[in-house]
């Protein structure tokens, strides 16, 4: 699996104009699973993020995790952190799981994050979303479980 993590003052996701997923600050989490991805690593992902000390202590350091400083998690499946574009100019997506395999290790990754006690708002998979956000410092963290 594959996450870009932004650390957000708000965000917020909405389909055809309707508002599906809202959250105050915390982290706006794009996900996107892979082929060969499993349980095992939505479950690593969910742990890895909850516990990633990126939010500032009273000094500006960071050494505060989502955990520790109550944010809520903004989880928004996108298979496009698979393409791959070292071909042509178009990109393709065969590394991407396929959407029957990937909505559940969605899922399981924000239940994950609310079983920890983290307040989670998810978009709506596999459909065209509007995602609004303002970036809190900014700070983008890349995460894959190929680190695992």
């Amino acid at each position: 699996m594959r996450a870009v993590i932004q650390r957000v003052k708000e965000a917020k996701v909405s389909v055809e104009g309707e508002l599906v997923g809202e959250i105050g600050p915390g982290l706006l989490i794009l996900l996107g699973a892979g082929k060969g991805d499993t349980p095992r690593e939505a479950e690593w992902m969910a742990e890895k993020v909850a516990n990633l000390r990126i939010f500032p202590d009273t000094q500006g350091k960071f050494n505060h995790s989502l955990l520790e400083s109550g944010g809520q998690a903004l989880v928004v499946s996108q298979f496009t952190l698979y393409a791959d574009i070292k071909k042509g100019r178009r990109p393709s997506f065969i590394q991407a799981a396929p959407p029957e395999v990937a909505e559940p290790l969605v899922e399981q990754f924000a239940s994950g994050l609310a079983r920890l006690g983290i307040k989670v708002a998810s978009g709506k998979f596999g459909a065209m979303m509007d995602v609004h956000l303002i970036n809190d410092g900014p700070v983008t963290i890349i995460l894959d479980s190929a680190q695992l």
